[in-house]
């Protein structure tokens, strides 16, 4: 019986190693080979720290850990439609029933289903040097995007062109990213490729701040502060921005988010967790704004995400700015939560 070593998470800010058996693909499976997975913030929020979450949205104690996961198929189970092995793919993270109404429009992160199961949380994932998926759940990746790119196509990448595709994003839009995490970072890419004509982010670590600079993704970038809303103002001609995206999921930068939005303009919440604490009349009716919440991706958005990523030649690996192997996943996760990073991968030697 051949085994595997796999990372878990065991909810008190570590990770632990188990052995697992390599599975073996059955009807409509694939076995793939893991080649990078990258660290999710809802990992450290949920998992990591502490266990959030019951049933569908909790993690199952021992599970191997990771859902953003990337790597090319090495076996198949019989009754395959489109892969085959030896192809490069994405797993987007949740795998849904595949017949209720939302699966059948391709959104298997609202299925509700008993049989949804995410990789990384209720079935294994990706940090581990195999992973067992469905075919179903497969995304193909192009010659011309790395497996690190792949990696951060389903949730962060996936997540912010959803949300971006919601609100619209053009040349004639000035865009604010409140929290330059990895999705905030992702979606100053994204707006930027859309031709976005100012990009203004604000973010309080100085390493996220400088990175997003070196990266050419903001015009502008400001700390958090009694005066960041009167500075935004100051740099759009006293009128604000036509769009923005909170990804810090925090009180104060959803309220900057609002604020800081001109009338009739379009406002997207990402951020997980936290609260919002404003006043509808002034704040959004008066305005006549409107706030979306957006939830990950659909197949079909992020298919058309990777089409985009080759088109516009950008490729989501700049963000990494710290990469381990497998036997140092503790390692990269303590350092995932301590924030002081953009994104963090675990990759696989062939």
């Amino acid at each position: 019986m051949a085994t595997m070593t796999g990372a878990i998470l065991p909810g008190n800010s570590t990770v632990e190693f188990k052995e697992f058996e390599i599975p073996k693909p059955g009807y409509g499976q694939v076995l793939i080979k893991t080649k990078a997975s990258t660290i999710c913030g809802s990992d450290i929020r949920c998992i990591y720290r502490e266990h959030v979450g019951k049933g569908p949205e909790g993690y199952i104690p021992g599970t191997i850990a990771g859902h953003e996961p990337c790597g090319q198929i090495v076996e198949v189970g019989e009754g395959l439609k489109r892969f085959k092995k030896g192809d490069r793919v994405i797993v987007y993270h949740i795998s849904g029933c595949g017949v209720c109404h939302d699966c059948r429009k391709g959104y298997y992160i609202s299925c509700k289903s008993e049989h949804r199961k995410a990789y990384g949380w209720q079935r294994n994932g990706g940090m581990a040097p195999y992973i067992l998926a469905e075919e179903k759940d497969l995304i193909a990746l192009p010659d011309e995007l790395t497996y690190k790119d792949g990696a951060q196509v389903a949730c962060g990448f996936g997540t912010v062109y959803e949300a971006i595709e919601k609100i619209g994003v053009s040349g004639n839009d000035a865009v604010l990213v409140t929290g330059l995490g990895p999705v905030g970072l992702a979606a100053l890419m994204l707006a930027k490729c859309m031709g976005a004509t100012k990009l203004i982010g604000v973010e309080m670590n100085d390493g996220r701040i400088e990175l997003a600079k070196k990266l050419g993704l903001v015009d502008a970038v400001f700390k958090p502060g009694e005066d960041v809303l009167e500075k935004i103002f100051q740099v759009t001609g006293g009128k604000g921005v036509e769009r923005a995206i909170d990804a810090s999921a925090s009180d104060a930068g959803r309220q900057l988010a609002i604020r800081a939005t001109r009338d009739w303009g379009k406002i997207a919440f990402v951020g997980e967790g936290g609260n919002c604490n404003f006043q509808p009349s002034p704040d959004i009716i008066h305005g006549q704004k409107t706030i979306y919440g957006s939830w990950v991706t659909s197949l079909w958005k992020m298919e058309e995400l990777v089409e985009h990523l080759v088109r516009w030649n950008i490729h989501p690996e700049d963000l990494i700015t710290h990469e381990f192997p497998l036997e140092k996943a503790s390692e990269a996760y303590a350092l995932m939560a301590s924030g002081d990073c953009g994104k963090v991968a675990v990759t696989f030697e062939d």
